[in-house]
């Protein structure tokens, strides 16, 4: 008598479930990695030394002097993070932010103290005039209006300062047009032609920066930003401004925010095929933080999650608040 054998149904065949069975086995198929090589920490270096003052707005974040700016940096690299992006809060502000070139402000001694205690610690330079202004505007203003080639030609002093001290990188992250050509130009023509652009080249005028203007000390004191940072609703022109910055000489370009905008991460990803960082910035990372501490979501859980999806819409490197603790959890 024959043997009969019951053909299964397909949907008994394809059990996805099979693949999520353990720890182990999700890990082995996981699609989307992080790394911590691939994270970048913000830090907030000012005047003085000894300073490690917490942003009230940015719990674990702290306004640093040079010193504790170092010590963040060779904590970070014993995480695994091996950039950080450095922000400078001068005493000394003016109409011009004048200080922004100084080879003596907070961020040209920082990138020397790092670069002498930290050689292998990749150390990048947030180029804008906000945080150096005394109107906390982005440029050099006449009246309410911001010029932009006036604004332009500061940036590039900013700029070749940094790579005077030893920066790696400059991110000029203001939204003037034509800045990076700028700054292109002005890096090769003082033999700092191995001192990447990282551009903050669709950086939309969001209302996720708040606590950033709270640790940096940029609120403007009047007005906005949006005759200069982009409309959050507008897509197809964040592909117009990466193209011109990528014609202009920029090695890297950046979408920001991060989380808010992933859609354009992958647009971005996927028409220039260029180096993508993404931006998950302050207001993102408060809103986590604010949940864990009133006990409404695991915060480690969320914060792997939330850096996850940013890679997985395309982003190379994370700028993220979170670094060290992400590198931990890894």
């Amino acid at each position: 008598m024959a043997t009969t054998h019951t053909v299964p149904s397909l949907s008994l065949t394809r059990r996805l479930r099979r693949l999520r069975t353990s720890a182990t086995m999700r890990a082995l198929v996981r699609e989307t990695r992080l790394s911590p090589e691939m994270f970048v920490l913000p830090l907030f270096v000012c005047e003085g030394t000894g300073i490690r003052r917490e942003v009230s707005s940015m719990p674990g974040v702290f306004n640093l002097s040079v010193d504790e700016a170092v010590a963040e940096t060779q904590a970070a690299a014993g995480d695994g993070v091996r950039s950080v992006l450095l922000f400078g809060l001068p005493d000394h502000k003016d109409a011009i932010g004048s200080s922004a070139s100084d080879p003596n402000a907070p961020v040209q001694k920082a990138i020397r103290a790092i670069k002498s205690s930290a050689p292998n610690t990749l150390v990048i330079t947030d180029v804008c005039l906000c945080e150096y202004t005394d109107h906390g505007h982005c440029g050099i203003l006449d009246g309410e209006k911001i010029l932009n080639d006036p604004t332009v030609d500061q940036l590039a002093r900013a700029a070749v300062s940094h790579a005077a001290a030893g920066a790696d990188i400059v991110a000029p992250s203001d939204m003037m047009d034509g800045r990076v050509g700028a700054i292109r130009q002005a890096l090769d023509d003082r033999g700092h032609d191995e001192v990447a652009i990282m551009s903050y080249a669709a950086k939309y005028s969001s209302a996720f920066y708040g606590p950033f203007r709270d640790a940096a000390g940029s609120t403007p004191a009047f007005g906005d930003r949006r005759s200069h940072q982009m409309d959050p609703a507008n897509v197809a022109e964040a592909l117009r401004e990466m193209e011109l910055d990528i014609e202009e000489g920029a090695d890297i370009v950046m979408v920001k925010p991060a989380v808010a905008y992933l859609d354009v991460i992958t647009r971005v990803k996927d028409a220039f095929g260029y180096p993508t960082a993404a931006y998950h910035v302050s207001g993102e990372y408060a809103m986590l933080k604010a949940a864990a501490r009133n006990g409404w979501i695991d915060e480690r859980r969320a914060m792997l999650e939330t850096l996850t999806a940013i890679k997985r819409a395309g982003a190379d490197i994370i700028i993220t608040y979170y670094a060290r603790e992400a590198a931990r959890s890894l």
